[in-house]
């Protein structure tokens, strides 16, 4: 099978954190959403095996308690790292509660130890699939962005959605179809500058 690499590095090189430009009136398809996760589940695992699960948000309510938690987590760490809004992180939290769904990418079950090896092989199981459903929903138009600020609120997020206490949340999507946003291969260091062949500072040329 021949694979179009041009469209596919576009797609990989291009998804952008999308935050203010997106259609909060055009609610999200199941189906649409069904096919991205079906994407996402092919994602490679570790030894947890297919312990992945993904709730989607999309009931008024229930997102309006979420946009106000998250608003309230994202100021504290504002406060105290005496760090200035962004612009869009400020329209995100202005809009949350309006975005068509929240996707939370969950595993069902928490890490064995938490030594540094049994952290990467528990999260490592669970991220590319949260990184493989942000590409599937870039390709179909959809804008995200990887947000983890709410992991740091497990018990209050699980009491508003009803979620098993076994269950370890990572990050959420925040999704809606795109609108006039224009998505851009980043200002990055080339490949030359960030890899070393074996042995670390010696660079190939």
């Amino acid at each position: 099978m021949e694979f179009d690499l041009r469209q596919i590095d576009e797609i990989l090189s291009t998804a952008r954190s999308v935050r203010r430009k997106l259609d909060f009136d055009r609610p999200l398809e199941r189906q649409v959403l069904y096919d991205c996760i079906n994407v996402a589940v092919q994602a490679p695992t570790g030894l947890g095996g297919e312990n992945w699960r993904f709730l989607v948000v999309d009931e008024p309510a229930q997102k309006a308690a979420l946009a106000e938690l998250y608003k309230t987590v994202l100021l504290e760490i504002m406060a105290e790292r005496r760090l200035p809004m962004k612009p869009s992180h400020q329209a995100l939290i202005d809009q949350l509660h309006r975005i068509p769904a929240m996707i939370f990418v969950c595993v069902d079950g928490a890490p064995a130890n938490d030594t540094h090896a049994g952290q990467l092989g528990f999260y490592g199981s669970i991220l590319p699939a949260a990184w493989s459903l942000m590409l599937a929903l870039r390709a179909r138009h959809i804008g995200s962005t990887w947000t983890s600020l709410l992991s740091a609120r497990q018990q209050e997020v699980a009491a508003i959605l009803d979620m098993p206490p076994q269950t370890t949340q990572t990050v959420m999507l925040p999704v809606g179809y795109t609108k006039g946003a224009v998505l851009r291969r980043a200002e990055r260091l080339p490949a030359q500058q960030v890899t070393y062949f074996n042995r670390w500072g010696e660079q190939g040329g």
